[in-house]
């Protein structure tokens, strides 16, 4: 591992942040002797970002913690165009009402990652819309366009992808790495930014913006991405079996995000605790460390620490003592997912489908006839069976890890 002389690299590197650098020795010197204000943009495609954003939402706070200023941009303008990189179609187009609603919801989970203000180190949160709006094309294209090279544009491996796939790429979606450059030229003028951060997959948008804040303005700035994150069975991070793992808790039930990093797969403990929590690097290293079974006491430390960061201790408490009731006691936790069963009952198929167990019948069906479905740990077999609840609330079960309420409505 390299040594680094500044905290910030320093803290990115053990902790196993860094990927690929640009010009590593000039940005450790600088991050040494001064604050250095780094940014990471964010599209608002939705009203919540999911756990594969957790990785660049921690990059910010750890910039924080290492006396540095760190910048949330927000798509407000990109997101209207919408990034190619890795995707296998265009994205929908978004109105600005959608757009401004999705950025006023995104803006309460980075209120919990990091210090907002006016301080030298606080965190700010800009959108690129107030300068993508006020672009004049023709004007644009003379002094911004001439700096681009269609050639190099044509190898990067995020639009390869799609042509190698013979899929189609707009001309909308050919803008958008020309105006992330400009947004990193444009925040280097405003606010003196200095770095870039983001994923693998934004290398070549991060050295578009290096290189056009050298040729139009002479400024050294300079670009860090992260490895891409997926888990050890390779999947990508921020999916489960239930869907995206929201981050807002208006999206999903605390006890389902705790449950998604109760369960992650032993061989990831170590790696997500350096990564998603603030736990020193020693304690980390003895819990990943800890033999046989009891590495499942290693992930319930990294579900509380992960989720009492993301939606408060108090809601991480819960979800521990939910878990504690569901598994080992076998009563029925308080803040499990529900369902309403109405007045003369429904079949077992319908009620795994209503609270959210399967996609559709056909899935609760084949669960059923696997042996996958139990009403208060006892297996149901038939997916015709009735669930009445005349006597009060059941617990209903998919596999080892899901389980849920059903309530009278």
């Amino acid at each position: 591992m390299t040594e680094y002389k500044s905290d910030l690299l320093r803290l990115l590197s053990e902790r196993g942040y860094v990927h690929q650098m640009t010009d590593a020795h000039a940005l450790d010197a600088l991050a040494e002797k001064q604050i250095v204000t780094g940014y990471i943009g964010f599209d608002p495609t939705a009203a919540s970002l999911h756990v594969g954003s957790l990785v660049q939402i921690m990059l910010l706070r750890r910039m924080q913690q290492a006396g540095h200023k760190p910048i949330v941009l927000m798509g407000g303008g990109t997101g209207k165009i919408g990034d190619p990189s890795f995707k296998d179609e265009a994205r929908k187009l978004m109105t600005d009402e959608i757009i401004a609603s999705n950025v006023a919801s995104i803006r309460r989970i980075f209120e919990r990652f990091l210090t907002f203000g006016d301080g030298p180190t606080d965190a700010i949160m800009v959108d690129n819309s107030e300068w993508l709006d006020k672009l004049g094309y023709i004007s644009f294209l003379r002094e911004v366009g001439q700096h681009f090279s269609v050639n190099r544009m044509l190898s990067f491996d995020s639009v390869k992808l799609r042509l190698d796939r013979e899929q189609s790429l707009s001309f909308l979606e050919f803008n958008y790495m020309i105006l992330q450059g400009y947004d990193f030229r444009e925040l280097a003028k405003r606010f003196d930014c200095r770095l870039q951060m983001g994923g693998s997959d934004q290398w070549g948008n991060i050295v578009n913006g290096i290189e056009l804040a050298r040729r139009m303005d002479g400024k050294e700035v300079f670009g860090v991405t992260t490895p891409l994150l997926t888990t050890a069975d390779g999947q990508k991070m921020g999916k489960s079996l239930n869907g995206a793992v929201w981050l807002n808790e208006d999206a999903l039930p605390a006890y389902d995000f705790w449950q998604y990093w109760r369960n992650v797969d032993d061989r990831d403990v170590g790696r997500f605790l350096r990564l998603f929590t603030d736990l020193p690097l020693d304690e980390i290293a003895r819990l990943e460390a800890l033999p046989g079974n009891q590495i499942n006491d290693a992930k319930v430390v990294l579900a509380n620490e992960v989720t009492a960061m993301a939606r408060g201790r108090e809601a991480a408490q819960a979800a521990q003592a939910t878990a504690a009731a569901t598994f080992a006691g076998g009563g029925l936790g308080a803040d499990l997912p529900t369902f309403a069963v109405p007045p003369g009952g429904i079949t077992i198929t319908d009620a795994l489908v209503g609270i959210g167990f399967a996609a559709s019948r056909g899935e609760a069906k084949r669960l059923i006839a696997g042996g996958g479905a139990r009403l208060d740990g006892e297996s149901v077999s038939d997916d015709t069976q009735l669930v009445n609840l005349s006597s009060g609330e059941v617990r209903i079960s998919a596999g080892k890890k899901k389980h849920g309420i059903l309530k009278p409505a």
